[in-house]
């Protein structure tokens, strides 16, 4: 991106909302048109609303007419229209890249780009580097696999496109990556939230409690999960890698979309001069007041090859709209993503998101790392949690799950059983699966 670009970049950040308001549907009509026509499955979308290219729509409630689009239904286009499905808009030639979802909820739905679209995403991440104040004279290590994951290759592409020095971590144990580290001494690191504090775990257990810190990380991005924005979980991340922590959160199927500024922790700003963001309630699909929480439902504006209209990411944000302290006028999520919509558990009449439960555990350092069980009974769902000590805390296992059972009560308002794991938990270098939901079979 040239000067010139950039400059219109951060211009379009500062606008007046009634303004960008204006500069969004104008590039989301530009969007319906060409998608109208060449994309199977939104020009059916489009046709449901009543949209014809040609005559203007401009008024807000044009844009609630149009269907939303839901995971589930990409995936049975994909499925009956194997294996690309119906929502590209150009001859399968065209495209040269290729992703897949991670399938932590269900089967993995692949999503194609061509060289325009993989640009915009380049584009897109290059906002996250510039609010993370990342440049051309860093470092950056990508700690995470290199598989068909979508969002760090693109970070990967738009960290040589600023002329940073890019170093992939792909292939590679834990201890290795550490030893990469020390060896290049990068200053920055992408990596989910649990990868960071994965890497710290090992970082103290082979050269001890502050080598990590003294390596000369300066930030690290996180996304993929909610911790990024969990205060406990982001002050283990800061405390033992002696770095700051900017969040990020993206997908696969929509692109780069908020990101974490240096002024402000705990607010994710939305994208808006490349994303329309919409929070609606997600039973009544209703737009929910400003500081109420409510789905995400995002139009990525230029990702013309395979776009994604009205997209209900499944992510429970709360909106607000007041200008940040950095200068941005572009809306913020308080508290980053607040947890995934189908991720609540009802317990006891208690609404519980896993965001909630890591919110609390990780408040105790003594606590290497927790699972969550999730069963049914009857009409009856049980949760009860499991934690692993650190090393030096395991004679006082029993005396710590007292604790954290005490904690879970007071800040969740539920008593929860919370008993030492009788063997080490899984620990992840990308998404972690810490809630674990059984059924129990019945007579």
């Amino acid at each position: 991106m040239s000067t010139t670009d950039d400059e219109q970049r951060l211009a379009v950040a500062r606008l007046d909302r009634e303004v960008l308001w204006t500069h969004q549907w104008t590039r989301a009509v530009e969007l319906f048109e060409y998608v109208y026509g060449r994309s199977p499955f939104y020009t059916a979308k489009l046709d449901e609303a009543g949209f014809q290219p040609g005559p203007p729509w401009r008024r807000r409630a044009d844009l609630q007419r149009i269907p939303l689009t839901s995971k589930a239904e990409l995936v049975a286009d994909q499925a009956v229209h194997a294996p690309w499905g119906s929502v590209l808009t150009q001859p399968i030639s065209a495209y040269t890249r290729y992703n897949q979802t991670s399938g932590t909820t269900g089967r993995p739905m692949r999503w194609v780009d061509t060289p325009e679209s993989w640009q915009w995403s380049i584009e897109c991440w290059k906002a996250v580097y510039d609010a993370a104040r990342v440049t051309g004279d860093d470092r950056i290590f990508f700690a995470f696999s290199f598989g068909p994951f979508y969002g760090f290759w693109t970070a990967f592409d738009a960290a040589t496109a600023i002329g940073a020095h890019a170093v992939p971590g792909g292939g590679l144990s834990s201890a290795q990556r550490l030893a990469l580290i020390d060896a290049v001494r990068p200053s920055v690191i992408c990596c989910t939230p649990t990868y960071a504090l994965r890497l710290a775990e090992v970082a103290a257990e082979d050269h001890g409690p502050h080598w990590l810190a003294e390596r000369g990380v300066r930030v690290l991005i996180v996304a993929g999960e909610p911790g990024g924005s969990i205060p406990a979980t982001r002050a283990r991340i800061e405390s033992a890698w002696n770095a700051r922590v900017i969040d990020h959160h993206g997908l696969t199927e929509v692109g780069p979309v908020s990101f974490e500024c240096w002024e402000a922790p705990g607010y994710l700003h939305l994208n808006e001069e490349e994303f329309l963001c919409e929070v609606l309630d997600p039973e009544t699909h209703r737009p929910v007041p400003e500081g109420q929480a409510g789905e995400l439902v995002i139009t990525n504006l230029r990702r013309f090859a395979c776009p994604a209209i009205r997209y209900r990411t499944g992510d429970l944000v709360i909106l607000e709209t007041e200008p940040c302290i950095c200068g941005r006028a572009s809306a913020r999520l308080r508290g980053g993503i607040q947890s995934r919509v189908d991720d609540m558990v009802t317990v006891r009449g208690v609404n519980i998101y896993p965001s909630a439960i890591e919110a609390v555990v990780r408040r105790f350092s003594d606590v290497a790392e927790f699972r969550a069980l999730v069963s049914s009974g009857g009409a009856l769902r049980t949760l009860s949690v499991e934690i692993e000590p650190v090393p030096a805390a395991l004679a006082e296992r029993a005396t710590l799950a007292t604790q954290v059972a005490a904690a879970l009560h007071e800040g969740l308002g539920l008593s929860i059983a919370v008993t030492p794991a009788a063997e080490p938990l899984p620990r992840f270098d990308m998404k972690a699966r810490r809630f674990v939901y059984a059924v129990e079979s019945q007579p």
